[in-house]
């Protein structure tokens, strides 16, 4: 019983490691410039054949790499909702998280905003259609509803609050804003709450 214990949990670090070493590439590379052999290498496997153990092929690698990030996100967006019943609050904290993310998970913050998933992904929902970007919807429209945000089609608003926070996000990723990103965070704030906020 123990013995399965410990190849269950060498087996998860495995499976960890590949993932890994994967969207680190993919972020690096880029997934179409990735091989199986690069990621083999990366999570220091003897060979390719390993990675199937785990996963049937690279597209397969790359859709369980988005669903768990856009999972994690939806779950982390519930705790949000949960601790705070404010929309404004809601959203204070959400930014909160993704500014945390460029220290904590820069390549899974990249994986979701710079990489054209479009390209590998095409039997995923795009982001815009996941559950996490509805729930924020539904921020948005408590935030109407409540008379802190302004009238206007939530997907709209979407886009505009969040433009201002991924552009600002990935210029920190990508080094145009080279100072630590909390010191761009309130900035990055105020300029996208501007655009929502009922006057």
């Amino acid at each position: 019983m123990e013995q399965e214990k410990i190849s269950t949990q060498k087996n998860t670090q495995v499976q960890d490691e590949i993932l890994r070493s994967a969207l680190s590439l993919f972020v690096q590379k880029s997934y179409l410039n990735t091989s199986l052999s690069d990621i083999a290498v990366a999570a220091k496997l003897n060979n390719t054949q390993e990675i199937y153990a785990y996963f049937d092929n690279k597209q397969h690698l790359a859709c369980v790499l988005y669903s768990n990030i856009v999972d994690s996100l939806s779950v982390s967006i519930d705790d949000i909702r949960r601790r705070n019943k404010k929309s404004t609050d809601q959203l204070h904290s959400l930014v909160d998280l993704l500014f945390k993310l460029v220290d904590q998970a820069p390549d899974a913050l990249r994986f979701l905003l710079t990489v054209n998933h479009a390209e590998f992904l095409r039997d995923e929902k795009p982001f815009l259609k996941t559950p996490a970007v509805n729930k924020m919807l539904k921020i948005f429209q408590l935030g109407i509803n409540n008379g802190e945000i302004r009238s206007l089609e939530p997907m709209l608003i979407y886009s505009c609050f969040f433009g201002i926070i991924y552009t600002t996000l990935e210029l920190i990723l990508n080094g145009t804003l080279d100072k630590k990103s909390d010191l761009y965070q309130s900035q990055a704030w105020i300029a996208a709450w501007n655009t929502i906020a009922k006057k």
